[in-house]
C-alpha cells in the first residue's frame, strides 16, 4: 500500500524529521533534537506537532444531534456553539469502534475529529448508521491540522492573532479566525496533558502556518516534535490510545471512561451490551516500575502467583522521571499502592499501581 503524506511532508524533511509509517501516512517519529528533548519542550516551553493525519467529518442536518446521541456514548444535547465533547463510539457488543471529539459549529452543523488509522472505518460506520435528516461528509483531505502544545502556546499564538480569536476555556474552539493571514479553526484542545491548541487550516495553507508558528515561537523555545514525543506525553498524561487502551473488544467502561458513557440516555449503539455485561471485571490502571526495567505494551502482569492482566502501553516518561505503563487488570488489584510484577522479556519487574494520570499540569 502506498503511504499518504500530509501537507507538511516537505517541512518535516527540512526540519530533519525521521520519517516512519503511521496510520497509513509517512510521519516524523522525531527530529534531530530527539524524543526526550521534544517531550520536555512541551512540558516546559512549547512543541509543534503535525496532526494532519487525523480525520475530519462534517455532520449536518435537522437530525444531526439525534444521530450523535445514537452513535456515541456521551450526550451531545445542549452544546454551545464552538463547544467540543470527547466520546467513545461503541459497537453493538460494547467494544469501542473509536474515540473521538465532536464540535458544534453552529445550528445543526457538527465537526467530528477521528483517529487517523480509523478514518475510513469510522466514516463508513457513521454513514451506515445515519437516520432521518443527517449527512456525514469526510472532509479530511481538505484540511491540515497543527498542534501547538505547552505552557508558552498562548503567548506564541498571540503573536499571530488577537486574544478574541483564542478560546479561553478548554474544549472550546473559535471558527474562521485569522491567524497570520490564514483562516483557521482555533481549538483549545490537545493530546499531551499540557495547555495548548489545535489549529485547522486549508491543506494548501498548512505549510505556511507551520513556518509562521515556528518563527513566532523561536525565542520562546518552540521546537517541532514527532510521534515519539506525542506518545510519551499522552502516556504520561494517562490518555488512552486506540488500539492500546481501547479496541473493538475493550469497552470504554473497562478503560475507565465511564464519565463519557451516559447510560441514562434513552439509547446508543452498544448500550444494551454494556448494561447486560454489568460492572467490568477488569479496569485500566497506572503502573510505576519500582524494579529495574521498563514495562512496554502487551506484557503480562502478575500478582498472587497468577496473571491478572496485561500492559497496554509503557515507556520511560521523561518529565516524571520513571518508567510508567498503563494496564488492564482484574478489578481486585486496582487500588493505588498494590504491588504487582510485569513480565519484561522473561524477567519479572516489580511495579506499583498508581493513580492516573502520572502527570497533571
Amino acid at each position: 500500500m502506498e503511504l499518504k503524506r500530509t501537507p507538511l511532508y516537505d517541512a518535516h524533511l527540512r526540519c530533519g524529521g525521521k520519517m516512519v509509517e503511521f496510520g497509513g501516512f509517512e510521519m516524523p517519529v522525531q527530529y534531530k533534537t530527539g524524543v526526550i528533548q521534544e517531550h520536555m519542550a512541551v512540558r516546559t516551553a512549547c512543541g509543534l506537532f503535525d496532526v494532519s493525519h487525523m480525520g475530519e467529518v462534517l455532520l449536518e442536518g435537522e437530525d444531526a444531534v439525534r444521530n450523535l446521541n445514537h452513535l456515541l456514548t456521551n450526550d451531545f444535547s445542549g452544546m454551545a456553539e464552538g463547544q467540543a465533547r470527547y466520546s467513545p463510539m461503541c459497537n453493538e457488543q460494547g467494544g469501542t469502534v473509536d474515540d473521538l471529539i465532536v464540535y458544534r459549529i453552529a445550528g445543526n452543523r457538527y465537526f467530528i475529529v477521528v483517529n487517523a488509522s480509523n478514518r475510513e472505518k469510522d466514516v463508513s460506520w457513521i454513514q451506515a448508521h445515519l437516520f432521518g435528516d443527517a449527512r456525514a461528509t469526510d472532509i479530511s483531505d481538505t484540511l491540515g491540522q497543527i498542534a501547538l502544545q505547552g505552557p508558552s502556546a498562548e503567548k506564541i499564538l498571540k503573536k499571530l492573532t488577537p486574544p478574541e480569536n483564542i478560546p479561553v476555556k478548554n474544549y472550546f474552539a473559535c471558527w474562521d479566525r485569522d491567524v497570520g493571514g490564514i483562516q483557521c479553526i482555533v481549538s483549545r484542545t490537545g493530546y499531551t496533558g499540557s495547555d495548548g491548541f489545535e489549529l485547522y487550516a486549508a491543506a494548501a495553507e498548512t505549510e505556511k502556518l507551520w513556518e509562521m508558528l515556528l518563527e513566532a515561537g523561536k525565542e520562546d523555545g518552540l521546537i517541532p516534535c514527532g510521534l515519539g514525543a506525542r506518545d510519551t506525553l499522552r502516556l504520561e498524561a494517562g490518555m488512552p490510545l486506540y488500539g492500546h487502551e481501547l479496541s473493538d473488544t475493550i469497552s470504554p467502561l473497562t478503560s475507565g471512561l465511564g464519565y463519557f458513557v451516559k447510560m441514562d440516555k434513552p439509547d446508543f449503539i452498544g448500550k444494551a451490551a454494556l448494561a447486560a455485561a454489568g460492572k467490568p471485571a477488569q479496569c485500566r490502571v497506572g503502573l510505576k516500575a519500582v524494579g529495574r526495567g521498563i514495562p512496554r505494551e502487551h506484557q503480562d502482569v502478575y500478582a498472587d502467583g497468577r496473571i491478572i492482566g496485561r500492559t497496554t502501553s509503557g515507556t520511560h516518561c521523561p518529565y516524571v522521571g520513571y518508567p510508567a505503563s498503563m494496564a488492564i487488570v482484574d478489578i481486585a488489584y486496582k487500588a493505588p499502592g498494590t504491588r504487582v510484577e510485569v513480565d519484561v522479556r522473561g524477567r519479572r519487574v516489580e511495579a506499583e499501581v498508581v493513580k492516573l494520570p502520572f502527570y497533571k499540569k
